[in-house]
């Protein structure tokens, strides 16, 4: 039998009822301040946004800072690398968690072999 999920002892419905600021007493502290201070224009326009988006809609975002509510649950989100947008499909396991988290900025490292005369062997190797 399949595990039900549970945010603090909430159900995803009892979470979705919740308001912006009742779900933030339930975040850890940096990202309650975040909302406790108050959501700047674009942020509450990305929100809202979000929430008018359909199951199969795209939402694009520079973003990384704000956390995952309850009503992003199920929406595909782009999340802003520096250089392209990464779409993520937003799961209840990511609630709390803020965007960059979910999509990494660096590529990993892929090293080739040495260059020519880096080495003792190919030191002598002629270059035509």
């Amino acid at each position: 039998m399949a595990r039900e999920f549970h945010f603090r002892g909430k159900t995803p419905d009892e979470l979705n009822k919740l308001s912006i600021g009742d779900f933030s007493n339930m975040l850890k502290s940096r990202q309650r301040r975040l909302i406790k201070r108050g959501l700047k224009e674009n942020e509450k326009k990305f929100i809202e946004k979000v929430r008018m988006a359909g199951p199969n809609d795209y939402v694009k975002t520079h973003l990384r800072y704000i956390p995952v509510l309850p009503c992003f649950v199920g929406k595909k989100i782009g999340i802003y690398q520096g250089k392209e947008y990464t779409s993520v499909i937003i799961q209840n396991e990511m609630l709390g968690h803020r965007l960059g988290e979910l999509t990494q900025t660096r590529k990993r490292t892929v090293h080739s072999a040495a260059g020519l005369g880096a080495t003792r062997g190919s030191k002598n190797v002629a270059k035509k």
